[in-house]
């Protein structure tokens, strides 16, 4: 398992210097600053990986840009709209030149508008640190309340209606406004530029658009990309839902073990793999994520590694993020499952027998509460969750002859 870090560029709070320090082998990064749809270019994609290569004070690093986290997959492809063959064509032109760098692990997702969902971004915890939390009834007061969608109370059983309208008559107008802005701020460029009628028109696009379509549309962008994957050698993986249930009454595709497999099977490729995040997944009782990791192993080619605590019975419900080692997922029979996998890979002789993964988010403790760090992304969470998520594959290592066998 290699151990990677998110890193958000050089506007990151957390410097290559403090990534070295925490013992990484490898950095998820991304070109953010280049619009959905447009084409990485070969000066960008080196500029990015010199300055990963690159100490505070000029020495060699030692780490590189190991996946790309993500080459995002733009809404007109996702609604088969607009520019969408152009954008086809630019993000295969993009994979050539991502292949062509060296960088052959290649994250996405296909979340309509949302890319993630919580409600409260600094949750506080009993131990005085925060954590990202996903309230449903908080969630339901501001579908039905503050955007107002149309069909929004028809989405939610009539008792979260009834407790949504007597939370939101509770609410101070701060709180309504804090409220949106979280939920808003998992939009791409939601931070500077979407309000609230943004939102409507977004939502408003996929009216027509059904789970069945939208399934297909992903199915189609598989085929037109993964030939061309597996030709250059890289490796595709579809990062799942977050949360894995539908919001704002848009469909959501990637929930669930079912979901992985129709995709695969449709377009049954090497390339066409899973970023098996184990905190997004985990958010619904009836994924197994250690079973997942034993059943579809072969096609997971990235590891987000994150635990929940589910805070209400059924789907959807209620969760924040829990310990690396706390929650709801075994992280010790999932990380087992994932060496396993790692050995059937090194007895087959595949290149990639060693499945990249990141401590995904992270809990803000210590001086993290002093700072503003990207949502989830504190650096001393995250080096905690990393330091527990080693000591499991120490262990386990250490231990393989019978634990493993």
């Amino acid at each position: 398992m290699k151990q990677t870090w998110r890193w958000f560029g050089p506007k990151d709070q957390v410097k290559i210097d403090d990534m070295m320090q925490a013992g990484v082998e490898g950095v998820v990064s991304a070109l953010h600053d280049v619009p959905t749809g447009n084409v990485w270019t070969p000066a960008a994609i080196a500029q990015r990986q010199k300055t990963i290569a690159t100490r505070t004070d000029g020495s060699p690093s030692g780490i590189a840009w190991d996946v790309v986290e993500s080459l995002p997959v733009s809404e007109d492809i996702k609604k088969q709209q607009g520019e969408w063959r152009l954008h086809l064509e630019n993000y295969r032109e993009s994979m050539r030149n991502l292949a062509a760098a060296g960088i052959n692990v290649i994250c996405y997702n296909f979340m309509p508008v949302l890319d993630w969902t919580r409600t409260d971004l600094a949750y506080p915890l009993s131990h005085g640190g925060t954590a990202m939390r996903f309230d449903l009834i908080d969630f339901a007061a501001f579908d039905i309340h503050i955007l107002r969608r149309s069909s929004a109370a028809e989405n939610f059983p009539e008792d979260i209606v009834a407790q949504a309208d007597a939370r939101f008559a509770d609410m101070s107008d701060s709180h309504k406004s804090a409220l949106a802005e979280n939920i808003v701020c998992g939009l791409p460029g939601a931070a500077e530029s979407f309000s609230l009628d943004d939102v409507r028109a977004h939502l408003a696009e996929y009216d027509d658009i059904s789970p069945e379509v939208l399934r297909g549309h992903l199915i189609d962008f598989l085929s037109e990309v993964t030939p061309e994957a597996e030709r250059l050698g890289l490796r595709l993986c579809c990062h799942p839902d977050d949360p894995p249930f539908s919001l704002l009454g848009l469909p959501r595709i990637i929930s669930t073990e079912e979901d992985y497999r129709t995709i695969m099977d449709a377009v049954d490729l090497n390339a066409n793999g899973i970023t098996l995040c184990s905190g997004s997944l985990g958010a619904r009782a009836d994924n197994d994520l250690p079973g997942m990791m034993n059943r579809l192993g072969s096609r997971v080619h990235f590891l987000h590694l994150r635990n929940v605590c589910r805070e209400t019975a059924g789907t959807p419900c209620s969760f924040h993020e829990a310990d690396h080692l706390g929650g709801e997922t075994d992280m010790v029979a999932l990380i087992k499952a994932v060496l396993l996998e790692e050995r059937k890979r090194r007895d087959t002789g595949r290149e990639d027998s060693s499945i990249p993964f990141r401590p995904d988010h992270g809990q803000d403790i210590l001086d993290d509460l002093h700072k503003k760090a990207q949502p989830g992304y504190p650096a001393i969470g995250r080096l905690k969750g990393l330091a527990e998520l080693r000591g499991i594959m120490t262990a386990l290592e250490h231990e393989s002859s019978g634990l493993l066998a």
